[in-house]
């Protein structure tokens, strides 16, 4: 069985500082040994991250759209953020990826996707993000299990990990797979663990990101 942290950053990400070297020693330790990295806006990770760990790594962005984020996983290439949501699912689908929706009724995420467009796209996702360690509400996250069972949709689990200490706090385990119709398959008898993690992370990400910003070497 595979123990799968489906949302997680590295560097590439503005608001966080976690080395690849830092994400494969953290997950080794923790017992995670599959994860789908899912920078902001950003690939350049999950290339990199399939050759140097020795688990499986799925390669994902977390994509900023006109009305929220959406996840792309099993991509090929990076997809442009500002896109409409519409257009950014036509490109992850494009590439073979899957539609995965990150904290979707997260009530003080300023990237949540709107309720209409997750409407408009909800043919077309594979996934529900039901349990992200980040959201601050646990009512969120079970109005998220609601949701996904009430449109016969598949569950996720992810740390939404920016710095090492959150890597794995929520995670599904599912069987063994091959390719991206294999890891449907074997998400269908997953098994959601999670917990929320202190409040004190998003500060922490947010320092990250003004720091990326402002200060520079000379």
């Amino acid at each position: 069985m595979l123990k799968c942290d489906l949302h997680l950053h590295s560097f590439r990400s503005p608001d966080c500082n976690m080395s690849l070297d830092t994400i494969i020693r953290t997950c080794l330790r923790r017992g995670i040994n599959c994860i789908a990295i899912t920078d902001h806006n950003s690939f350049g990770s999950a290339r990199e991250l399939q050759r140097l760990a020795p688990f499986p790594v799925i390669p994902g962005e977390e994509i900023k759209t006109t009305e929220g984020e959406i996840i792309g996983l099993f991509l090929t290439d990076e997809i442009p953020r500002g896109m409409s949501p519409g257009a950014t699912v036509e490109e992850i689908r494009s590439q073979g990826g899957i539609v995965y929706i990150p904290h979707p009724f997260d009530r003080v995420r300023r990237g949540r996707i709107s309720p209409g467009a997750l409407t408009e796209i909800m043919d077309s996702v594979d996934i529900i993000e039901t349990y992200n360690s980040r959201i601050s509400f646990i009512q969120d996250v079970e109005k998220a299990e609601r949701y996904a069972l009430e449109h016969h949709k598949l569950q996720g689990a992810g740390s939404d990990a920016h710095i090492w200490l959150e890597l794995g706090h929520s995670h599904i385990q599912i069987p063994e797979f091959e390719g991206s119709h294999g890891f449907l398959k074997s998400m269908a008898q997953g098994r959601i663990h999670g917990k929320l993690s202190w409040p004190y992370v998003h500060v922490a990400s947010s320092l990250i990101k003004w720091r990326n910003r402002h200060w520079h070497q000379p």
